[in-house]
């Protein structure tokens, strides 16, 4: 039985209605992916105020790792609004915000002394990470890579690479961060991913060192262990081990930026467990949650006791609801079934996508790690070719399947299903895909070329 029902043309009457009162109400600059409105959302189903039923693989930008409304996640919750809502930790302690930082401390990548602290969302995870960095160095710099995103803030901004739309017009941005390659070339990537030894990655920061900023200035270096926004970038063998080993010898903060790639997206608690890295820091958000919004940074202790006593928190920071989710949702992973599942459903859409790319000439790469998976797409000239992506999205939404694209030239399609999605209904939104890759190739024509 297809989980897919389209009652109306999308977005459908009442969407409309919706996005015409949204224009006067919101600003323009906060856009959305889909012109819909939803009404409710179960597992990897969403249902619109018109009663068109969507397979989500966008999963509220990553957010969703255990699906939405997940059982054990509102069991808490309601737990959680008998007691209370709000206290601020600032101000008052309670259990549960301890409880989560012990359970962080204990399952985050590293055999040491462990602390954590909770803020609001991914970007002020990052804005707190750079000031314990700071503050336990006593140093300035930091340095960051290419293709890189780490949010919206000032400091997210200047650490993320893609200028258009997150950055035209914020300017100027905050001094003494520097960017680097993340690994190898991006212009090199699509020529298969060449692992990296030691000596490789210590020229590179060699050179940075030399040409952009002083070793013993930087901080901290911050790492997506898969780049997010800038295409699902899986790093070169070699890279990120080397990467950690350097920062050590130089007393620099490694933190590891794994808002997008962390519980369970990529097959591991931890994307930095495919790398056998430990980070100094790592920062999670996202799908910590599992659909509200927390954010915590946890690391070595003694880098976490750097700041002075009040130097660190915020008023919503591990709101008791939030850390009640966040609760829930470790304990959704700790039988090992969801990592299991995202595993099978990367293997399932790879199977699929290698398909996809020996018949359309515009797939120019496949790539990613468990449920964390993306599709590139290039001209006859392997440039990046956004107008398949566009089309792509375009397409699968108006059947009843919603996908995002990402990427600094925004010509990849990126998947962020929910682990819990049925066999059935993965299925069934790669059925949509594969026709939507066949119908973009009718539509552009002489601009792709179709494979033999």
């Amino acid at each position: 039985m297809s989980t897919i029902r389209l009652n109306t043309e999308i977005p459908g009457p009442a969407s409309r209605a919706l996005t015409e009162r949204r224009s006067h109400a919101v600003p323009r600059g906060l856009s959305s992916a889909a012109p819909i409105f939803i009404r409710d959302a179960e597992g990897a189903v969403l249902e619109d105020v018109d009663g068109n039923r969507y397979i989500d693989l966008a999963g509220g930008i990553g957010t969703i790792n255990v699906g939405h409304r997940n059982p054990r996640v509102l069991a808490a919750l309601r737990r959680q609004l008998d007691a209370f809502l709000h206290l601020c930790f600032s101000v008052t302690g309670y259990e549960s915000y301890v409880q989560l930082a012990e359970k962080l401390n204990a399952i985050t990548p590293g055999h040491f002394a462990k602390k954590t602290f909770f803020v609001n969302s991914g970007a002020e995870g990052v804005e707190n990470a750079v000031k314990i960095a700071r503050a336990h160095t006593g140093r300035p710099a930091v340095l960051c890579f290419e293709d890189a995103f780490h949010g919206r803030t000032m400091l997210g901004m200047s650490l993320t690479s893609k200028t258009h739309p997150y950055k035209q017009g914020f300017g100027p941005f905050l001094p003494d961060i520097y960017r680097i390659p993340y690994g190898e070339p991006a212009s090199s990537r699509l020529g298969g991913r060449v692992p990296m030894s030691h000596e490789d990655v210590e020229q590179l920061l060699d050179q940075a060192f030399r040409r952009l900023v002083a070793a013993e200035s930087v901080a901290a270096v911050i790492v997506e262990p898969v780049l997010g926004e800038g295409g699902f970038v899986v790093p070169p063998a070699g890279f990120l081990p080397a990467l950690s080993t350097i920062c050590r010898r130089h007393g620099m903060v490694f933190i590891a930026d794994e808002i997008q790639t962390g519980f369970g997206r990529t097959g591991e608690l931890f994307a930095c467990s495919h790398f056998g890295i430990e980070p100094d820091l790592i920062i999670t958000a996202k799908s910590l949650g599992g659909g509200l919004p927390i954010s915590a940074v946890t690391g070595r202790a003694e880098i976490m006791d750097a700041p002075v006593p009040g130097g660190i928190g915020g008023t919503f920071g591990g709101n008791p609801a939030s850390c009640a989710a966040a609760l829930a949702v470790i304990e959704e992973f700790a039988d090992g079934g969801l990592l299991a599942r995202a595993r099978t459903l990367g293997e399932r859409f790879q199977h699929r996508a290698y398909a996809w790319q020996r018949q359309h000439a515009f797939v120019g790469d496949v790539r990613g790690l468990g449920a964390m998976q993306a599709m590139e797409f290039v001209d006859r000239d392997g440039a990046p070719f956004s107008a398949p992506a566009k089309k792509l999205a375009h397409y699968c939404l108006h059947q009843g399947v919603l996908i995002l694209t990402a990427g600094t030239y925004d010509n990849v399609i990126r998947l962020l299903m929910p682990l819990v999605i049925s066999d059935e209904q993965f299925g069934e939104a790669l059925e949509v895909i594969e026709k939507g890759l066949n119908t973009v190739t009718a539509e552009l024509g002489e601009l792709v070329d179709t494979t033999s």
